[in-house]
């Protein structure tokens, strides 16, 4: 990120509800201006603006579907419109349907391909662009950061949510090209946590029991998640690898994915 005095504005993906909230509150205890982006949950979008906005002083929120590649390529545009910049972007919108190889199909995985793949790829791209335009007007010292938000199910496999896991591993590739490709104006980081919220396929019980299936006896918390991003952000040696946060669960071997055990 530029050492000025400029506030740092960070696009969070995702993050209306979940660990998409968590991580954009996080940011902005730390100071960051928070682009609430939502697809969807637009309530819950101005909730979490609200709650940005009393911790930094600027929040705002932004549609987009991930479907829908004109929309993604107009994201970034607008939060600097609105923002009249932008330093970082944390992909945490994710698409996650059941589907195994007995069920697997185009239509899934190009879906999944669209929103977990492609558009981290497209906001990366912009948010590029923007740092080099902001070199050519006079900002020598512009930088940029991407946070991508993976899984550690990519280190422990199992056959369940195929096209979500193969989404997730064409990220974490596109990772390693983007830090290469992007280099030395944006930073590329990949965030993987483990079990970290229930789900309507989890009892509060059930969760419990899995949270602690880990070497560590507990794996990721949201607040564990958050500050992981918030480091990969603000450390300026880190590019082109993955940080993963789950209590040691990724060196366990598991079967079946969490929310079918």
């Amino acid at each position: 990120m530029s050492p000025t005095s400029r506030p740092r504005t960070v696009l969070v993906t995702g993050a209306a509800k979940r660990l998409g909230r968590s991580i954009a509150l996080a940011l902005a205890a730390g100071g960051w201006q928070v682009a609430v982006h939502y697809r969807a949950s637009a309530q819950d979008a101005m909730d979490t603006v609200a709650a940005c906005a009393d911790l930094a002083g600027a929040s705002a929120h932004f549609d987009a579907d991930f479907e829908d590649e004109t929309a993604v390529r107009n994201l970034v545009p607008r939060v600097i419109t609105h923002f009249g910049s932008l330093d970082a972007v944390v992909n945490s919108a994710s698409l996650f349907e059941h589907d195994d190889v007995q069920t697997f199909g185009f239509a899934a995985l190009e879906k999944h391909l669209r929103s977990n793949t492609a558009t981290p790829v497209l906001l990366a791209q912009a948010l590029h662009r923007h740092v080099a335009d902001r070199v050519a007007a006079g900002e020598a010292d512009a930088r940029g950061a991407v946070v991508n938000l993976l899984d550690q199910k990519l280190w422990n496999q199992n056959p369940d949510f195929m096209s979500y896991t193969l989404s997730k591993a064409a990220l974490e590739a596109a990772g390693t090209m983007l830090a290469l490709a992007l280099a030395p104006r944006v930073r590329v980081v990949g965030v993987a946590p483990g079990l970290t919220l229930t789900s309507h396929m989890l009892s509060d019980e059930k969760f419990t029991q899995l949270h602690a299936l880990s070497p560590l006896g507990r794996s990721s918390t949201p607040e564990d998640v958050a500050a992981t991003v918030k480091f990969a952000l603000e450390n300026q040696s880190i590019t082109g690898t993955t940080l993963l946060v789950d209590g040691g669960q990724h060196l366990m071997k598991f079967e079946r994915d969490f929310s079918l055990m």
